[in-house]
């Protein structure tokens, strides 16, 4: 799988200098709203970290793993539909005895 990628671009913030990147990165990736560390890696190559972690995102905030996976379905199925088929009873039998006995909240 390709990583993610997406565009910014270096811009003037009051006294300072700022890298604004598409909204849709901060949409998938919330942890990315907070606290950043950024770390040259090589000549022209900058690594940005998330300081916080995963957990310290409110409990009620868009799972970025979820929300990651979905991106990856939908992009999936709009680059091969031909894939795409109905469910059958045999496929909807199988899911209900492979989920047989879970919880949910």
């Amino acid at each position: 799988m390709n990583p993610e990628t997406y565009s910014g671009k270096v811009t003037a913030v009051g006294n300072s200098t700022g890298i604004r990147f598409d909204s849709a990165l901060f949409k998938l990736h919330p942890e990315f709203s907070g606290d950043i560390r950024a770390t040259i890696v090589a000549d022209g190559h900058m690594l940005v970290s998330a300081k916080s972690s995963p957990a310290d995102i409110a409990e009620d905030a868009e799972d970025p793993v979820i929300l990651a996976f979905l991106h990856f379905i939908a992009k999936d199925m709009l680059d091969h539909p031909e894939d795409i088929a109905p469910l059958d009873a045999a496929q909807m039998d199988r899911i209900a005895s492979l989920v047989d006995g879970v919880e949910t909240d």
